[in-house]
């Protein structure tokens, strides 16, 4: 195994540790938190797609961005749905008496 493959593996294990502690902190009724989460994920997809040098490496940077931000997107409309929930319904204008 080469240097620059044993660092990335740290790394990519490192990530793992590191989202797991992450994740196993925030309670599963703040949904806004994860998508704090999945925004730093975002930010990591980027600075890798950055780096990359080969045709394979940018192909599979842009499909982790797309990846990516299609779940902070489809996150922040499942927790607008979330709290539309919560808002209640409001009751119907009440006719006023004369």
């Amino acid at each position: 195994m080469n240097s620059e493959l044993l660092t990335e593996f740290t790394y990519f294990v490192l990530a793992i540790f590191v989202g797991i502690e992450v994740i196993s902190k925030v309670p599963t009724i703040l949904h806004t938190g994860t998508n704090a989460i999945h925004g730093i994920i975002l930010v990591g997809a980027i600075l890798i797609a950055a780096n990359a040098t080969s045709p394979l490496e940018v192909v599979l940077g842009f499909v982790a961005v797309l990846l990516a931000t299609l779940n902070v997107v489809g996150g922040f409309v499942v927790t607008d749905r979330m709290l539309e929930m919560f808002k209640g319904r409001r009751a119907p204008a009440k006719p006023e008496k004369k």
